[in-house]
């Protein structure tokens, strides 16, 4: 390298850019002349290796012995390592070399590079001078140096061209490799496979099945796999190997991942078949009169491997099916009428193919004898789309001896191969049923003692003594007490276990006798007869099973109803329960027949799930029971707030078509030159003429007579009178919306930011009513009805916030209705009390919206189908069509 004192000689001492630009060049060109000198001694060596991958591809190294392989392995290795020793002669050219290349290839003579490194032989200043001048001069041409490319001339070295022959052969033994029996780079290091001998007389038929609940379609084997990537099959799917022709007698073999060989086993046919020659087979094949049976091999694939039969080879990837996934999404929580709610998510490869709650309590004693078993709780896991799914599943455990205590609940999905996922235990007590009456909750307190410990019967006993003993002064009905000396008796007398079941199911029966009367028994039922319609759209039963238990299920819903509306008329109307609050038969019945029309049509998924959600919302409905300690004074008052603000809204609605009517009438009678306005009246500048100037009332013709308000016949003059008149009414609405306010806040409540809203619109409504100006007015009246909206539902809101906190949990743990966030058990919108809102949450119109919406166009196309004579008329009933 040159010292930095030996750069700045010259002109590159002034010209420090033309010094960096020579640095540059020089380096290139050192570059250069290295890869000149490394291109010919490589040579060899690609030759070598393109002379090793074509003899890989050719399949050389698998076709011939190990010994002769690894002979060749060695010469090449040998081969390989000659043809890098001319590379200890390299070494990194010189600077000198570099600028001597430069001034050659680029044509400048006189040395201008290197004439910048010398020094004049006589140093006098004329010489220094003159030798000054002319490093410029030189330094000039130096701009436009340019290195070039390598010029190894490899001609030189191999004047015969045999560069070409191991080009030519790699690019051949590379597309012979894509072919049946193209070898691979690997062979050289890996001993030669055995060579199998195929018979051509025998036909190979191998396919692999998946199993069904894959939904996958059978994979058919028909081309020697050796050159194929492996095939992805699931796991568990069966292979299937039939052999026929020739020698039938053939080894089938699947080897393992691992190099362990496994025999298929054999399933011979009952039916033998005649070896058919096809064309394609030689005339030598055996005789056609030769009866050859066909033999069939099958196997389960559960991990990775090759097939190998009548030297063909198939190798399989097995993708392995992960257990299914499973979680609560969401809390569990109890219904209503102590209903267990449970909303889950689960995921499968393949989707799963059931799944329960596990329910177990919390504390357990080893020597307890228990009456029953383990409460059941089966999820609802739609057939379709069961591999990343939600549900919501609702089971009335309330009978169950568990009920109330402590338990752990733990979600178990189970797919079509076997495999169980579990989600994380939660703990809870379990939902018991609300009893109203201490009686009856004191017999179902016997019942779970002795159903939960057998061994705890004489305590059960002694509890029912204990009921009896002043019964005029605790029971005031006679059959109750009977019914109580009755199960005294069973208790006594029960021995096994079928008397004891005989007798806690008695108990329970008392128990919600004394509680509810018929309407328990006709729920029961209506239970049975939902589960029954579950069970039999589960394992898909037939239509006429279908048809009978949906009419038995129409009547359990038909008595259950009856029973309902009979207790809800003995019962008073309870606060958040009122007529709009209760299910319609109508709902039910459209329920149930959209149900029967799934299950008929094959929609067996859809009208489960429908199932399902009729059974939430039985269990959601609230049975009219009167509850203790409500807070029927603030409801009152809050209805009062309530009713107070619909005539707010009623008015407002009322003033703002009153106000828009006398506008439109001002309008028409100054179009038509009636008022005395001057010009520069604003009224005129908001009127919009139609073509050739007029008026676009004139254009679309006259209306008749026939139900003129007394409006009709009043002048401009008098009509804007009457706008100033709305002045008044305007502002006592303002006044109302005030004191409004006032109440709220002195009940507690925060007015929403839109009843403000409102009233400022109303103060600005006011004064444009107070100058005549109509359309202003009618905008801001618009505005306001809008904020009254927004601001009563923000009330109902905060109403039904209180309302939740009062009667979400009753006496004895009865849970209301509070939780139903304004929606009948359907899940729609209730029909509010008294005023309308304007809920916007409700987008889909009803039939009779649809209907109407039909209607209307068909008037349109009638009415453009008469030829309206006015083209303004026409034009605007082609617009209406196209907004459609």
């Amino acid at each position: 390298m040159t010292s930095p004192s030996r750069q700045k000689k010259g002109a590159f001492a002034f010209r420090p850019s033309l010094a960096r630009l020579v640095t540059t060049k020089r380096l290139l060109a050192r570059i250069v002349l290295f890869f000149e000198q490394l291109l010919p001694p490589l040579m060899p060596v690609l030759s070598v290796i393109a002379f090793y991958l074509s003899a890989s591809w050719f399949g050389l190294f698998r076709s011939v012995p190990d010994w002769l392989r690894i002979l060749l392995l060695i010469a090449f290795a040998g081969a390989f390592l000659v043809s890098l020793l001319p590379f200890r002669t390299l070494r990194w050219p010189r600077i000198a070399e570099a600028d001597r290349m430069l001034e050659e290839r680029n044509g400048l003579p006189h040395q201008p590079v290197t004439v910048q490194e010398d020094e004049p032989a006589f140093d006098t200043p004329f010489a220094r001078a003159l030798w000054r001048e002319h490093q410029t001069r030189m330094a000039e041409k130096i701009a436009a140096l340019d290195a070039g490319l390598p010029r190894p001339d490899i001609a030189a070295h191999d004047r015969f061209a045999l560069r070409a022959v191991p080009a030519l052969l790699l690019v051949t033994a590379f597309g012979y490799s894509l072919s049946i029996n193209g070898g691979s780079i690997r062979d050289a290091l890996q001993a030669a496979p055995e060579q199998v001998v195929s018979d051509p007389a025998g036909r190979i038929d191998a396919w692999v099945t998946p199993p069904s609940y894959t939904g996958r379609a059978p994979i058919y084997l028909t081309a020697d796999g050796s050159e194929q990537a492996p095939i992805g099959i699931p796991q568990f799917s069966g292979l299937t190997v039939r052999v026929s022709g020739g020698k039938t007698a053939e080894k089938v073999v699947f080897r393992k991942a691992n190099g362990e060989a496994q025999d298929i086993s054999v399933q011979a046919d009952t039916k033998p078949q005649q070896t058919a020659a096809s064309g394609s087979e030689q005339p030598t094949a055996a005789p056609a009169s030769q009866a050859l049976v066909a033999q069939t091999h099958m196997m389960k694939l559960q991990e990775n491997g090759a097939l190998e039969v009548n030297g063909r080879r198939w190798s399989f990837e097995v993708l392995p099916d992960k257990a299914p996934e499973i979680a609560f999404d969401g809390l569990p929580k109890r219904s209503v009428n102590g209903a267990l709610e449970i909303a889950f998510t689960v995921k499968d490869d393949y989707g799963v193919q059931e799944a329960h709650a596990e329910i177990v309590p919390v504390e357990t004693d080893p020597t307890a004898t228990p009456l029953y078993p383990l409460p059941e709780y089966r999820l609802d896991i739609p057939r379709r789309n069961a591999r990343d799914a939600k549900g919501v599943t609702s089971r009335n455990l309330t009978e169950h001896p568990l009920a109330g205590k402590r338990v752990r609940i733990t979600l178990v999905a189970k797919d079509a191969a076997g495999q169980t996922g579990r989600s994380p235990p939660y703990e809870m007590a379990l939902p018991s049923r609300p009893f109203n009456e201490p009686l009856a909750a004191a017999v179902a307190e016997e019942r779970q003692g002795f159903a939960l410990d057998t061994r705890k019967m004489p305590q059960a006993i002694a509890l029912n003594e204990a009921l009896t003993i002043r019964p005029e002064e605790t029971i005031p009905k006679l059959t109750n007490y009977l019914l109580l000396e009755s199960a005294l008796a069973r208790m006594k007398l029960a021995r096994g276990e079928d008397a004891l079941k005989d007798t806690a199911q008695y108990l329970w029966e008392i128990a919600l006798g004394m509680e509810d009367g018929d309407l328990s028994l006709a729920e029961r039922k209506l239970r049975e007869a939902q589960q029954n319609l579950a069970d039999a759209l589960d394992r898909n039963a037939p239509d006429a099973e279908i048809k009978k238990l949906m009419d038995e299920l129409r009547k359990a819903m038909q008595d259950y109803m009856t029973e309902l509306a009979r207790r809800m008329q003995n019962a008073p109307m309870q606060p958040n329960q009122n007529a709009q609050n209760i299910l319609r038969q109508q709902d039910l019945e459209r329920m149930m027949d959209q149900i029967e029309n799934l299950a008929r049509s094959g929609n067996r998924d859809a009208a489960q799930q429908m199932l399902s959600e009729l059974q939430r919302m039985m269990n959601n409905l609230q049975a009219g029971r009167p509850q203790r300690g409500q807070q029927s004074q603030e409801n009152s008052e809050a209805r009062k707030q309530i009713d107070k603000l619909g005539e707010i809204l009623r008015d407002q609605q009322k003033l703002m078509e009153q106000t828009f009517r006398l506008d439109q009438q001002l309008r028409d009678r100054m179009q038509r030159g009636e008022s005395d306005m001057g010009e520069n009246d604003p009224l005129l500048d908001e009127m919009n003429p139609g073509e050739n100037g007029e008026p676009q009332d004139q254009q679309q013709g006259q209306q008749g007579k026939e139900g003129q308000q007394p409006s009709d016949q009043m002048t401009a003059e008098q009509l804007r009178e009457a706008l100033k008149q709305l002045r008044a009414q305007q502002d006592a609405l303002g006044k109302q919306l005030g004191e409004l306010q006032k109440s709220l806040g002195e009940m507690g409540m925060k007015p929403g930011p839109g009843f403000g809203q409102a009233q400022r619109e109303m103060e600005g409504a006011g004064r444009e009513l107070g100058q005549g100006r109509g359309q202003p007015a009618v905008e801001g009246q618009g505005r306001a009805l809008e904020a009254l909206r927004q601001g009563a539902r923000d009330m109902m809101n905060q109403i039904m916030q209180a309302q939740q906190g009062q009667q979400g949990q009753g006496p004895n743990g009865q849970v209301g209705q509070g939780d139903q966030n304004g929606r009948d058990p359907l899940g729609r919108p209730r029909r509010p009390q008294g005023p309308d809102f304007g809920d916007n949450s409700v987008k889909v119109p009803d039939e009779i919206d649809v209907q109407r919406a039909r209607e209307i166009l068909d008037a349109i196309r009638e009415k453009l189908g008469n030829n309206p004579p006015q083209e303004m008329e026409r034009r605007y009933l082609e617009r209406l069509l196209d907004i459609q």
